[in-house]
This record gives structure tokens, sequence and C-alpha cells, in this order.
């Protein structure tokens, strides 16, 4: 063993600045604080929260459609020159919002543009960097990674609030460019290293074998036209769509259920906290549990809960109910991303991860937009709840069956004495 190898292996800081390029992204800045902006925009644009809520939408749908160019993208150049072109070209828009302004068809213009780049900032372009630095450790790298748009879904909302209330929306939006711009992009550009063997390393830190100055690795994997006809894809596919839009539906009108019940503002604000905090427990948790357990069996469980969640909202009963119901759905929440990513890459491998995760992230993405609405749907028709939370309950249901027919994993974790053995070293005369 080389005593000479850094106390902390150099595959964390690049997770660590996965989380601050994740934290300064566009689901924090755009999807976790758009209900900030909703008020603002409207008395701007002279017209009704459902007009400003299109542009949302639209955003959301252009981001989907655009993660599939963005995965090939990054599978063919690398992501870091998808990255840091990204972080910089949302930054710009953010920061010259001024032109998208007079008329409602220049906002949605304006949300459009930033659909288009943002799968760039977001979490697939870093899973597949993660992923690359380690194996054994892929899943708590991965928790870890994601803590940086949970505490961005904390942290932003209450920010925008302060920025708009003294100096407007607009500038809200300029000084979450600038930060971009200054923080973000320097610091993703100096320490975001695609491979380990780039600068000498191997996965998970592990020695070199005697003799060896260098490790080469080859990715393995499927590719995205054998994928797409395989079942277990389709399979997982489904189970975190059924899962996504019964969790998002929940999580946005979480407030309005808890208020239903007699319980003040404040509580129901205090729900949605819970929720937060579950969130990013559920971020480490999962991947914790993934680097020790079978993967399909850790999703079951964390449905298995965002089912009980749903659950307990569906019965009402005591107040502490509803606080047990946000744990449970945040943790479900804060979960189903890691899972999506560590999965993509054990039963489908590395050579096209980026492309294979970008179409389970685009289905995931426009499933979980559809959820609220639903949700907002269900109770129109019926002057309750109960309905669409029934319906999501047995959805979460036939997930957790769906996670139990995916099978044994393809690209299994290797130990660190067969990570050493594939190292294919360089003898010096």
């Amino acid at each position: 063993m080389n005593k000479d190898r850094p106390r902390l292996f150099f595959g964390w800081w690049v997770t660590l600045t996965a989380a601050l390029g994740l934290l300064l992204s566009s689901a924090p800045i755009i999807v976790f604080s758009f209900s900030v902006f909703l008020e603002p925009l409207s008395r701007e644009f002279h017209t009704n929260r459902a007009a400003i809520s299109l542009a949302y939408t639209l955003y959301g749908v252009t981001s989907a459609i655009s993660a599939l160019v963005i995965g090939r993208l990054v599978d063919r150049y690398g992501a870091r020159k998808i990255v840091i072109p990204s972080i910089a070209i949302f930054a710009v828009l953010l920061s010259a919002n001024r032109p998208f302004s007079g008329q409602l068809w220049r906002l949605y213009l304006f949300y459009f543009l930033l659909g288009a780049v943002s799968t760039g900032t977001g979490p697939m372009a870093y899973s597949d960097v993660v992923s690359h630095w380690f194996d054994r450790r892929r899943g708590l790298a991965l928790g870890v990674m994601m803590i940086g748009v949970g505490t961005g879904a904390m942290i932003m909302p209450s920010l925008a609030q302060r920025l708009i209330t003294t100096f407007g929306w607009r500038a809200a939006y300029v000084f979450y460019g600038a930060a971009m711009l200054l923080i973000s992009a320097p610091i993703v550009g100096i320490f975001l290293k695609e491979r380990p063997e780039k600068v000498g390393l191997v996965p998970d830190g592990d020695a070199l074998p005697s003799g060896a100055v260098a490790y080469q690795s080859e990715d393995q994997g499927l590719s995205w036209s054998q994928v797409r006809r395989d079942r277990t894809f389709w399979c997982m596919v489904a189970a975190f769509c059924l899962v996504a839009a019964g969790v998002q539906g929940c999580v946005v009108h979480i407030s309005a259920m808890v208020a239903d019940r007699g319980s003040t503002v404040q509580i129901a604000a205090l729900a949605s906290s819970f929720l937060g905090a579950a969130l990013l427990i559920g971020r480490v948790a999962s991947g914790y549990l993934l680097d020790r357990f079978f993967g399909p069996r850790v999703a079951a469980f964390f449905f298995g809960g965002a089912a009980a969640g749903i659950a307990l909202l569906g019965m009402g009963g005591p107040r502490w109910t509803a606080f047990a119901a946000a744990v449970l759905l945040g943790l479900g929440l804060g979960a189903e991303v890691d899972i999506i990513a560590y999965l993509t890459s054990r039963y489908f491998g590395l050579r096209s991860f980026a492309e294979i995760y970008s179409y389970a992230w685009a289905a995931f993405v426009v499933t979980q937009s559809l959820g609220p609405y639903l949700m907002g749907l269900g109770f129109d028709k019926t002057g309750s709840y109960v309905l669409s939370l029934t319906a999501f309950f047995f959805a979460a249901l036939v997930a957790m069956v769906l996670m139990t027919r995916l099978g044994p994993y393809r690209y299994a974790p290797r130990v660190a004495v067969s990570v050493m053995a594939r190292a294919q070293p360089e003898i010096t005369a």
C-alpha cells in the first residue's frame, strides 16, 4: 500500500463539486422556486396564475426533450464539455432576462430557452461522472451528490422570496445567474474530473497493483439500441413513473391537504418542512443502502414507504399522521433520483450511461409534472383528494411489484481485489 496516498480519495472532492453544481442548478433555481415567482410574474404580465404556470409546463417539457440530446452528447464528448457551457449559457439567460418582458409570449420563450439548456446543469451529467469514480461505493457517492439538490430546494425558495421582496423578480434571477457564473462554473471547471484514470487513480481509491504505474479502464455496457428493446428497462422506468406521479402530487398539495384538516397555515408549512428534511435524509440513506443491499429491494422498500405515506394522507386522522406521511413521502422522493442513476449503471453499464439515463429521466420528469395536475383534477371533480390518493396508493404498490421483476445485476459491483486485477499496468524497463 502506498503510504503517500491522500487520506481523502479525490473522488469525494469530485462528488462534492457535483453537489455544489446541483445546488446552483436549474432544479433549485427554477423548479423548487417557481411557486415564489408565480405571484410577481402574474402582476408583471397582467394575467392569471394558470397562464404563468403554462410557462413552467413548457419549461418541463422542453427540459425532458433536451435531455435526450444532452445524454448522447455526454456519452460522445464527456460531461465536462457539456456541463460547463450549459452552466454559462443558463446563467447568462437568467441574468439577461430584461428582453423577455412586456408580452406573455416572451415569458414563454424565456422559459423555453431555459428548459433547452437546463438538463446540462442537472443530475444526468454529474451522475455519469460520479459513477465512473465509484464502483463499490457508487450508491453512497450518488446520494451525497444529490444532497446538493435537496439543500438547494430548502434554501433557494426562501432566498428568492427575500430577493423578490427587496429588489424584484428580475433581480432575483440576475443574482442566481451571477452565483452560477462566479461560484459554480469556476469550481466545477477546476475540480470536476471525468475519470480517475486521467489523474492516475483507481475507482473507489483502491491502490494500484505492485509495479503498475497507470490504470486503464474500458466502459462496459449496452447501447441504447439494445436497451430500448429490453424488458428490464421498461419495468424499471414504469415503476419510477408510477411512484413519481403520486409522490410529486402529494408534495405539491400536502399543505392544502393539511389545511383541509383544520390546521393553521403555520402547521401546514411545518409539514412541508418535515418533507424537505426527510428528502435530504432519503438522499444519503438510499445511497448507503444501495451499496449494501440489492438495489430493487431498496427501491421496493422506499416505494412501500411512499405508499404508506399516501395512505396516511388519504385516511385523515390525527395531526401527527400528516407529519408521518410527509416524512415517508420525503424519503421516497429523496431516494428515487439516486436509485434511477444507480440501477441504470448496474443493469446497463457505463458504456452509454448518459443516453440511457436520459430516456429514463425524461419519462420521470414528464410523469412527475403530471402528478400535481391529476391530484388537483381529482379534487376539482370530487371535492376531495381521496380518489387521487387511492389511485396513487395502488400505483405505488404496482411499482413495488415491478421492482421484484428486474432480476440480478448485469454489471455488479467489483471487490477491491478484482478492481486491481483489472488494472492494465505499464511496466517500466
